[in-house]
């Protein structure tokens, strides 16, 4: 752990819990979505900003490359759609 509250590969806690929140399954719709308002503390609007920054970063990807790589392929697969 470093000393700026993140990890070894340099993800601060935020984009660390940004990814825990997208490695986590939902019950119901809408659920997602209250978890990023109630406890990270943001809009969801910024959470997928931040989150699609965060899957072009290789330190995310070192952090949890089955959420990432699985991100991308989603991400992906939309481009190819439009």
């Amino acid at each position: 752990m470093t000393d700026d509250g993140g990890d070894d590969n340099g993800l601060d806690d935020r984009a660390q819990a940004v990814l825990r929140t997208e490695g986590r399954s939902w019950p119901t719709p809408g659920a997602k979505e209250r978890v990023i308002r109630e406890e990270l503390g943001m809009s969801p609007t910024r959470y997928y900003q931040l989150l699609n920054t965060l899957l072009d970063d290789a330190r995310a990807l070192a952090h949890d490359p089955v959420t990432v790589n699985r991100l991308r392929r989603l991400r992906e697969a939309q481009r190819a759609r439009r």
